[in-house]
């Protein structure tokens, strides 16, 4: 009994911790499904990720690769990215048979949201990479591979965007002597032809030209003129047209605007013109200090005024025929010679003109000028006179 006795006080005194540590493990269980008890860790928020680029294309422009594509403004998930994603441009080496290397892929800039927004039009990024011309030089024809990534975390980037493979080739060195003069119908450019590749080579075949044309803020001129990368576009650069020879004139320009001109060469190359990189700038803010051209054909004749032996004098000319024409002055003097006063203090509209103010027995010179919307004033017509004769008695 007491053998007996003594395994059962023993198999008793085991049991009480064993139904312990189920009890805890029970209520910790509890505590963790029903959401009771001691918190756990926080799970950290999953990276957001832009949605991938799919439009990226690429083109040689001058010593570099300029690379378009639509930045992506919504995540994996369909939201909304509430930053403006970090651009990665990949650059990498391709096969013979235009295949891209994927393991020679490497980053080769990054450029921060804050960066792109500036630069941003229409939701297009335009990004170019600069490619040393001792490398085109030594490898004309040289392939390249590349490829875009956006990220608004540090920890997951975008997926990576689709390959492109391109070829480059030799380009004109840039033009350094861009030249802008302004007359009343256009303004006229004029540069000196470049001499060899920007690599230092004879140039490969016959030369064209493409002219470009931005506006900017005025304020930002200045520093424009020293480094267009400082410029404040009104309107970027767009083609205005190809040019032939080293000179081309812009008769689409308005008076009062900032513009900044560039122009690149084209020189062939397999079945299209490579353009080099951008001229240096010609900053131009056209002022209209051109008068119209002075009124002709003046011609005056004394009437009979309203009044009985009073008279007036009826003024005419020919219409000028300046697009920007604000009005005419007429000036009335009795000295020959003279301008004398005007007639009027408001411009005149039309070519024509009533004098009531004449006194019989005098003799008047009459000059018509006109004025454009700028007020610039044309030189004065030929003087016309008038003699106003005595009333009879």
């Amino acid at each position: 009994m007491e053998t007996t006795n003594g395994l059962n006080r023993t198999s008793a005194t085991k049991s009480v911790p064993r139904c312990a540590a189920f009890f805890a493990v029970a209520c910790a269980a509890a505590a963790f499904l029903s959401g009771c008890g001691a918190p756990g860790e926080p799970t950290p928020p999953a990276p957001v990720i832009p949605s991938t680029v799919t439009d990226l294309s690429a083109h040689q422009s001058g010593d570099g690769v300029l690379l378009t594509f639509t930045l992506p403004r919504k995540s994996t998930t369909g939201d909304r990215l509430t930053d403006t994603p970090a651009i990665e441009v990949l650059r990498g080496t391709a096969k013979e048979d235009g295949a891209p290397e994927m393991k020679s892929l490497r980053v080769v800039a990054t450029i921060p949201g804050e960066l792109v927004v500036k630069d941003l039009k229409e939701e297009r990024v335009e990004v170019t990479d600069p490619i040393s011309p001792e490398d085109i030089k030594a490898h004309p024809g040289m392939r390249v591979a590349y490829e875009v990534r956006t990220r608004v975390s540090k920890k997951r980037a975008s997926a990576s965007s689709s390959v492109i493979v391109l070829r480059l080739y030799r380009v004109a060195e840039r033009i350094t002597t861009l030249q802008a003069r302004v007359t009343e119908t256009s303004i006229e450019l004029s540069w000196a032809a470049p001499a060899k590749t920007s690599g230092g080579e004879p140039l490969p075949g016959p030369i064209s030209y493409r002219v470009y044309r931005g506006e900017i803020e005025p304020a930002s001129a200045e520093a424009t003129a020293k480094d267009p990368a400082q410029a404040q576009w009104r309107a970027k650069p767009t083609l205005l047209g190809p040019a032939d020879n080293t000179s081309y004139r812009d008769s689409g320009f308005e008076f009062g605007k900032t513009y900044v001109y560039l122009v690149r060469s084209a020189v062939p190359a397999a079945d299209e013109a490579i353009e080099s990189s951008d001229s240096t700038p010609a900053v131009v803010t056209p002022l209209d200090t051109f008068p119209p051209a002075a009124p002709t054909g003046v011609v005056a004749a004394a009437l009979p005024g309203a009044n009985p032996g009073s008279a007036q004098v009826d003024l005419s000319w020919s219409i000028n025929s300046e697009t920007d024409l604000a009005g005419y002055r007429v000036y009335r003097s009795e000295q020959e010679g003279s301008r004398g006063a005007l007639l009027a203090p408001e411009l005149l509209p039309t070519p024509a003109v009533r004098d009531n103010s004449v006194q019989p027995g005098h003799r008047y010179w009459y000059t018509v000028t006109a004025v454009d919307r700028a007020g610039n004033e044309s030189a004065p017509s030929q003087q016309v006179a008038v003699e106003i004769a005595q009333p009879s008695s």
